[in-house]
C-alpha cells in the first residue's frame, strides 16, 4: 500500500515555462531507477505554475527519493528555473488505487 507522498509546487521564472516542463519530462527517467518511488507525476497547474506528486509505500521510500538523483537536479536548477524555491510537503495517503 501507498502511505507517503510529496506534493512538490513549482513557480518557473518568466520564459523559462518551457525549460520547467522539460525537466519534468526528463525527470521521469530517473524517477524509473527508484524502486520504491511507486507513482510519480509532474504536473502543469497553469501557465507558469508546476508540480510533483509522487507516492511511496512508506517513510524510508519517501526519504530515498528526497536524497536522489532527481531531487538533487531540481535544488541544482531552481535558482535558473524558478521564481522561488520549490515548496515541498509531505503527505500521508489516505487511499490508493494503482495498478500491480
Amino acid at each position: 500500500m501507498t502511505a507517503k507522498a510529496l506534493f512538490v509546487r513549482l513557480e518557473a521564472k518568466p520564459g523559462k515555462e518551457n525549460e520547467v516542463a522539460k525537466f519534468l519530462r526528463d525527470g521521469q527517467g530517473l524517477v524509473q531507477q527508484e524502486p520504491a518511488t511507486t507513482a510519480w507525476f509532474g504536473i502543469k497547474l497553469g501557465p507558469t505554475t508546476f508540480a510533483i506528486f509522487d507516492a511511496f509505500p512508506d517513510e524510508a521510500g519517501r526519504d530515498a527519493h528526497l536524497a536522489g538523483k532527481v531531487a538533487k537536479a531540481l535544488m541544482e536548477k531552481a535558482p535558473d528555473l524558478l521564481a522561488q524555491p520549490p515548496k515541498i510537503e509531505k503527505a500521508d495517503v489516505l487511499a490508493d488505487r494503482l495498478p500491480g
